[in-house]
């Protein structure tokens, strides 16, 4: 079976429709019905059962696609990394990220260095109150920032990560005896009030101006930093809602993190500059997402289709 035709079965079992596949592999519909007649004549038995409304995997097709993903995955992953050696992938790379949120994307980072050996990352914070301020001064070249994000110059790419959102109060507020907390109580505290270029848009995810029932949430004290915002916390003045990854790296006698039961769930993504891609931003973004889709079929029984190798939609 040559590796074009693996390449079509497999993609074939993701799209489950004759046209789909044809059109993301830059094919004929006829390239593709023709491949799989011949695989099928090849192993003696139907890969696909096909009705006028619908396209199925028989048992047998099943069985031959889990044995060829993995297989095939290796494959490409070894073409790849022989192209990206063969072009040279020098230089550095700055990526950016909030707080300790890099070990997040451990995974893709290891995988960006393997590919890219010769290719420096340089590791950087990134604020909260300016999240693209290093992107558009090119000091960093990809952030992972929470989402959304509607910058009509910033490229989004692939979630890699999500978290939930916690309350910080002081120790001695009147909620940090609370096993929970709803958005609700938010309009009966002043909130950090975030000082700094950040879209009213994105802050507004994280906290909202007012609550479910329609009451404003105060805004309290002005801050630029995670460390001001702490400490203004700390002191009673002020209550925040704060990403649990921040809140379980930032254990502190004097603030409590009580969990929100009906916060939103905050999703994050590499962004860019449209201007500013380079080849080692393509190749992170890549990086990014191999690693995800690794992680998710690790995580998930083979019993249903999944990306394989094939090109990127």
């Amino acid at each position: 079976m040559e590796l074009r035709d693996i390449e079509i079965f497999l993609t074939l079992t993701e799209e489950l429709h004759f046209g789909r596949t044809a059109e993301r592999l830059r094919v004929s519909k006829a390239r593709v019905s023709q491949s799989i007649k011949q695989q099928e004549r090849r192993i003696g038995g139907a890969l696909f059962e096909r009705t006028s409304r619908s396209v199925r995997l028989t048992p047998l097709g099943e069985r031959l696609r889990d044995r060829l993903d993995a297989g095939y995955g290796e494959i490409m992953a070894g073409i790849d990394e022989a192209a990206a050696a063969a072009r040279g992938y020098v230089g550095t790379l700055t990526v950016g990220t909030f707080d300790t949120h890099h070990q997040e994307i451990a995974g893709v980072l290891e995988l960006f260095r393997q590919r890219h050996p010769q290719c420096e990352l340089h590791m950087r914070e990134l604020l909260p109150s300016d999240p693209f301020g290093g992107l558009r001064a090119g000091r960093i070249d990809v952030g992972l920032l929470w989402l959304p994000v509607r910058e009509p110059d910033l490229v989004v790419g692939p979630v890699l990560y999500t978290e939930q959102l916690v309350l910080a109060v002081a120790a001695d507020h009147p909620l940090a005896s609370r096993d929970q907390v709803e958005i609700e109580d938010l309009g009966d505290h002043a909130v950090v009030h975030l000082e700094g270029p950040i879209p009213d848009y994105m802050w507004e995810v994280k906290c909202p101006s007012v609550t479910p029932a329609g009451r404003p949430i105060r805004r309290g004290s002005a801050v630029a930093t995670l460390a001001e915002a702490l400490t203004a916390i700390g002191s009673g003045r002020v209550v925040s809602p704060i990403g649990s990854l921040v809140a379980a790296g930032r254990k502190r006698r004097d603030i409590t993190f009580v969990p929100i039961t009906d916060g939103p769930t905050l999703s994050y993504a590499p962004v860019w500059r449209g201007a500013g891609e380079t080849s080692l931003v393509r190749a992170f973004v890549q990086a990014a997402r191999d690693a995800r889709n690794a992680r998710a079929a690790d995580a998930s029984p083979r019993t249903g289709s999944r990306r394989t190798g094939g090109r990127p939609r």
